[in-house]
């Protein structure tokens, strides 16, 4: 790629980004486009909206994706789920594992494949530092609900994992723009401007339960950190913290400073958590290897 010169400023800068975000826009508005994984994810989540949808139309579905039965096998039969007897075929893994937690799975390989896609080379590690950021909260809201609220941890693992999906799928459709690929200030800051609010947008057009998008809608707007969370929201805005926001994933060294007490009260309120949320992601992170 040619050497672009200084990023775009002044009316250039505001009509290439006007032009993205009306095209983004358009796409929500109708239908959200996302490599084949997600379009799994996506009918998978209509299909569990059905209560008359049948395991064999839902081992089905997902046996239309080479790589999500793979990892629900593999999953299924780690020491986190495995009963005593190795399971062998697909109906029996979704079984054992339950339907949300296949769900939550799923979007969890979804989110996984895309940041190993060939577009998202050109963006270096920082499509590896949201997935890693998104899988650290993700376990951090499972424990989190799973000891101080009565939420269901399994929507609370979803919801952790999906927290950031704005940043993923505007990394996605920042492949399309050759000329904001070489700019990698206009990148930050575009994805900490947005990832929130068309997280939240994507999150709706994707059919996701009402609870889950309203919790990431301001996950990364600052205020005290609850002793005992309310909510869901609550729940996640806790796990963003002790993943340590956009601002470990970003970069973004000012931002550091501003959400530094944060960060800190999180940990110091929620230190009897740390030691289980690293053995939840280290088991989780061994099942989806």
């Amino acid at each position: 790629m040619s050497n672009p010169g200084p990023d775009l400023k002044g009316a250039a800068l505001e009509e290439q980004r006007f032009h993205m975000l009306r095209s983004i826009a358009e796409e929500l508005s109708g239908e959200v486009t996302f490599p084949t994984s997600f379009d799994i994810v996506v009918r998978l989540r209509k299909a569990l909206q059905n209560p008359e949808q049948t395991l064999d139309h839902i081992t089905k579905l997902l046996s239309n994706e080479p790589l999500i039965p793979v990892r629900l096998l593999h999953m299924a039969n780690t020491v986190i789920y495995n009963r005593g007897r190795e399971v062998k075929d697909l109906k029996e893994a979704i079984n054992r594992l339950g339907l949300n937690n296949v769900r939550t799975q799923a979007m969890a390989i979804a989110m996984n494949q895309l940041l190993r896609s060939k577009e998202m080379i050109v963006f270096g590690d920082l499509p590896q530092r949201v997935w890693d950021h998104s899988f650290h909260a993700a376990c951090a809201a499972f424990v989190i609900s799973q000891r101080k609220t009565r939420i269901n941890p399994d929507e609370a693992l979803l919801a952790g994992m999906v927290h950031d999906l704005g940043a993923f799928y505007l990394l996605y459709r920042f492949t399309r723009y050759e000329d904001l690929l070489a700019r990698p200030m206009s990148v930050k800051y575009l994805l900490a401007r947005w990832h929130e609010s068309i997280g939240h947008s994507l999150l709706m057009a994707l059919g996701m339960p009402d609870e889950i998008t309203e919790s990431v809608r301001d996950h990364e707007s600052l205020r005290p950190v609850p002793a005992q969370p309310h909510d869901l929201a609550d729940v996640i805005y806790v796990s963003n913290l002790l993943a340590e926001g956009m601002a470990d994933w970003l970069g973004l060294e000012d931002y550091t400073e501003a959400s530094k007490a944060m960060v800190e009260q999180a940990y110091d309120i929620y230190q009897d958590c740390l030691d289980e949320i690293s053995e939840v992601e280290s088991e989780m992170r061994s099942a989806l290897a």
